[in-house]
């Protein structure tokens, strides 16, 4: 509003000036000036989070205590198992005070450790495979048309890595999560392509 107002005080008649948005200030100022700007609908909406370029699976969460002096301390360790379902899979571990932390290193330490499944075109393993990494033994099997039978971690390092069309059976009795995964990728590191 440019023009003035007129306002009666009692007898006076004073005419009182109203702010008014500067003429020179254009569309163009408003824009660059965030405080000015009118909000629309979607700019209260997030930008969408480019997707990582591993997918990842905790196999497993563990509160592990020490005794000390004063009494005992809790930290986390955390296991993990990445890939990108097109024959790339790398198991770590990682331990914190904090479980985010745990994860976050667990989730490097997979990344350091990766490893690429030699699989033909239809994402088949060439032959079968048989290993023992500490307690635990596995053995992996081609199976054309059953799709992926597996169990406990072999399952998720088979299903990450993009294996298809396996049979997998865990001979110990070994429940140790991390190894039974790191069995799993020593047998597939034996594969042939």
């Amino acid at each position: 509003m440019t023009e003035n107002t007129v306002k009666e005080t009692g007898s006076e008649v004073a005419k009182v000036a109203t702010p008014a948005v500067p003429a020179s200030e254009t569309n163009e100022e408003r824009k660059r000036n965030p405080r000015r700007q009118r909000r629309t609908r979607r700019s209260g909406r997030r930008e969408e989070r480019s997707r990582p370029e591993f997918d990842q699976k905790i196999i497993s969460i563990r509160r592990v205590t020490r005794v000390m002096g004063g009494g005992r301390r809790f930290s986390f360790s955390v296991t993990m198992v990445i890939g990108d379902k097109k024959g790339k899979v790398g198991v770590g571990i990682g331990k914190a005070g904090d479980t985010q932390l745990a994860i976050e290193k667990a989730y490097r330490d997979a990344q350091k450790h990766i490893m690429t499944v030699p699989v033909n075109k239809d994402q088949h393993i060439p032959h079968d495979v048989s290993v023992k990494y500490a307690s635990s033994e596995v053995i992996i099997m081609p199976a054309p048309g059953r799709g992926l039978v597996a169990g406990s971690s072999v399952r998720t390092v088979l299903e990450l890595a993009g294996v298809k069309d396996v049979t997998a059976k865990l001979l110990s009795r070994s429940k140790n999560k991390l190894n039974n995964a790191r069995a799993t990728i020593e047998a597939l590191k034996q594969l042939k392509a």
